[in-house]
């Protein structure tokens, strides 16, 4: 039995390598540029060369594969649109699943998508969850909040850099996840039975709000924020204004995600069923006040020894030499 992982590179995709590897599964990585692979193949994985926006490179890459697990989003780089990778691209997937025979089909999508028809991800997400339903193929859909990995590049970096750290006015709390526990969930889901045909939330132990987490950070850093709010109402206009442009059609779709954070609802959902259902302890399920206490303890620890090797240059530096003036 072979595992297909797609969108292996990515933030959540590489952790799902990991974990599947480590419980011993047979992985196979559908990636764009086996160049920026290269570190999969060297953890064990195989490598082959595709993409989603070219069908014909899909089944190939499905010979011999029973089980996939799709990561694969859009990014805000990509030259290519949300709809393309995200929808065209993931109907060719699921179609060309279907027709290899493949066993089980995971897929991530996110929570509430039902509720934002007017934010073309959530959208898309939404009728993926359709498409694959109808598909005959046994899925299992997995709906995530946000990754707390994300935090360290809005939130940690800036502070520790002085730098301003971007908020919307009043944004809802979002119940954010280690990937690595999401990768533990989605593994795990290829061994239950009971998991085929269902969707799951998939949420951290509890909503954090910007605010909150600023504070945490703070508080672990030892240095003030310096914080700047963007008007829901500028998003809204600059994203209108965009849509006006070709080049600007995915920023658009993109910061229309904010109307997502604006509605000042919790992103989360009770998770008690879903520990039941995939036998797993949510104490071992990886706090954000832990992940950030990690994360500042190791970034604290370097600067430490960062400022010791430059105060012992310095002192050398200054020893005098035979050539020194006395």
């Amino acid at each position: 039995m072979t595992l297909l992982v797609v969108g292996s590179t990515g933030t959540l995709g590489r952790q799902v390598v990991r974990r599947a590897l480590d419980e011993g599964y047979k992985v196979r990585c559908l990636v764009r540029s086996p160049k920026k692979a290269a570190f999969l193949r060297e953890w064990g994985a195989e490598i082959v060369q595709g993409n989603l926006c070219y069908p014909d490179t899909l089944p190939p890459s499905l010979e011999g594969i029973t089980q996939i697990i799709d990561a694969a989003t859009s990014r805000p780089t990509d030259s290519l649109s949300i709809k393309q990778v995200d929808w065209d691209g993931k109907v060719s997937l699921i179609q060309a699943a279907k027709a290899a025979g493949i066993e089980r089909y995971i897929f991530f999508s996110f929570l509430d998508s039902d509720k934002f028809p007017d934010v073309p991800l959530m959208e898309i997400k939404r009728c993926t969850e359709l498409f694959l339903a109808q598909s005959g193929l046994n899925y299992t859909v997995l709906q995530l909040s946000g990754f707390m990995q994300g935090l360290i590049g809005q939130y940690a970096i800036p502070i520790l850099e002085k730098q301003a750290v971007w908020i919307t006015g009043e944004s809802s709390p979002v119940a954010y996840m280690d990937t690595q526990d999401i990768a533990k969930f989605a593994v795990r889901a290829l061994k239950i039975p009971e998991t085929e045909n269902k969707t799951f939330p998939l949420v951290g132990t509890r909503p954090w709000s910007a605010e909150e987490i600023i504070s945490l950070c703070e508080r672990l850093s030892g240095q003030d924020a310096r914080i700047t709010r963007m008007p829901i109402n500028l998003l809204r206009t600059v994203r209108n204004v965009s849509r006006f442009f070709q080049w600007g059609w995915n920023l658009s779709d993109r910061l229309a995600f904010a109307e997502v954070l604006a509605t000042g609802k919790p992103i989360t959902a009770p998770m008690e069923e879903v520990y039941q259902a995939f036998q797993l302890n949510l104490e071992e399920t990886t706090t954000l006040e832990s992940y950030m206490q990690e994360y500042f303890a190791r970034i604290m620890k370097k600067l430490k020894e960062l400022d010791y090797e430059k105060l012992k240059t310095k002192k050398k530096s200054q020893k005098k030499t035979p050539f020194n003036k006395s």
